[in-house]
């Protein structure tokens, strides 16, 4: 297996990737999702997750061109709130390729990612996602992706939380990482907070 790989090898890059991702809706937390790589083309997609999210347990991650490329579902019953990647769409009689579950049951940020049929590929997933402040450690503690706050380039002006980075080291696989973030989004939609408040930061240098 390529180093990395978990979900598609066409997602994995030999340079370092920043994708912006955009909620489709602000009513809810666990809305659906459209995906840009910086030149503005369509990298991805999840459709709304209906009307009445908190009864919605399995989510699909598309390619641009609507091929199912990644489900995740909520396994019932699960006392760390486990959740599982399937490749493709659905998961009946499928084994997962993944797994995700909080590290704690009364915490709230840190969770663990186990990757099947590949021994020692782990994940730590760590930060406030409501805050749009996480960060995928690999089992060596190293970065590999990162969910942060967009800036406007021009303005200087922190974005709506609606509006954020997904930011991938070399070698990571992008659609795992989305994957991840529509987990983790599931996960933690009760400390997501409406505030588009923009937010003025201080100029730095390159």
């Amino acid at each position: 297996m390529k180093a990395g790989l978990v979900v598609d090898g066409d997602y994995i890059y030999e340079e370092e990737k920043h994708f912006t991702a955009l909620k489709t809706s602000l009513f809810f937390a666990n809305d659906g999702f459209t995906v840009y790589d910086c030149k503005g083309q369509l990298v991805f997609r999840v459709d709304s997750y209906g009307p009445d999210p908190r009864d919605k347990s399995e989510v699909v991650l598309m390619d641009a061109h609507g091929s199912c490329l990644l489900t995740v579902r909520k396994k019932r019953p699960s006392l760390h709130h486990r959740w599982e990647g399937f490749l493709g769409q659905g998961s009946e009689g499928q084994e997962p390729i993944f797994s995700v579950k909080r590290s704690s049951i009364i915490g709230r940020c840190g969770m663990t990612v186990d990757v099947f049929n590949n021994p020692g590929q782990e994940y730590q997933i760590e930060g406030n996602f409501g805050q749009r402040n996480c960060t995928i450690f690999n089992a060596a503690q190293e970065s590999v992706a990162e969910i942060k706050r967009k800036v406007d380039a021009s303005t200087n002006v922190v974005l709506g939380k609606e509006v954020f980075l997904l930011s991938l080291k070399p070698g990571f696989d992008g659609a795992f990482a989305m994957g991840l973030v529509l987990v983790v989004d599931q996960m933690n939609g009760e400390d997501y907070v409406e505030n588009d408040d923009a937010v003025m930061i201080p100029s730095t240098e390159d």
